[in-house]
């Protein structure tokens, strides 16, 4: 892990985050880069990545299976694939969140038939892919990893076993209801880029 490079994209947060991760230097070989709406920050990241994949991580996102990024790995070699995710479990969140998380990860592996998608919560792709996909749209203000995603062959996508970690922060900031509804509109609009041009009132709360 000490030559893992590992890039914080930080868009001027105050919360410390750029010195959180400067404090890191046994353990990462870490890069805080100049960030902005996540599309920005990601393919920032990206441009300086030499390695086969990259993988993209919400901020809040924790990775407590020690297992989960050699098995990913090993799964995009093996298999070939262009992007792969895995389940997503709320931390700190009560019943409802987690029920929300997991409607959400049944969701996810009902599209691998039909028309696959990931989140920026847990995403890796391979390199190559990823750059003749162009990254992420850096025009979209909303949604811009399931957009990408979308872009993603269904037999070049995988949904790995395991899970990331990650917070309730979205629910307590916006409200379960308004989060489960934007989930179901952006799956109605799945076919509608200029839908994902607007941020859909998502950053009006950060």
């Amino acid at each position: 892990m000490p030559d893992t490079r590992v890039f914080v994209a930080d868009a001027n947060s105050t919360d410390g985050t750029a010195e959180m991760a400067r404090s890191f230097p046994a353990k990462f070989a870490i890069e805080v880069i100049p960030g902005g709406l996540p599309a920005v920050g990601r393919n920032a990241g990206a441009r300086r990545a030499t390695t086969p994949y990259v993988l993209f991580l919400d901020a809040d996102v924790e990775l407590r299976d020690p297992t989960l990024l050699r098995r990913s790995v090993c799964a995009m070699q093996r298999r070939q694939l262009h992007c792969l995710t895995t389940n997503i479990r709320c931390i700190d969140g009560g019943a409802a969140d987690r029920l929300l998380y997991c409607a959400s990860n049944l969701v996810q592996k009902a599209s691998r038939w039909a028309a696959p998608f990931a989140t920026g919560m847990f995403m890796m792709f391979d390199r190559q892919e990823f750059q003749k996909l162009s990254g992420f749209n850096e025009q979209a203000l909303y949604a811009e990893d399931y957009l990408l995603s979308k872009q993603v062959a269904r037999r070049r996508f995988a949904v790995i076993p395991g899970e990331a970690m990650t917070s309730n922060r979205r629910f307590q900031k916006m409200g379960r209801l308004r989060i489960a509804g934007m989930f179901f509109r952006t799956a109605l609009n799945s076919g509608n880029k200029n839908y994902f041009l607007r941020d859909q009132g998502y950053w009006e709360e950060f």
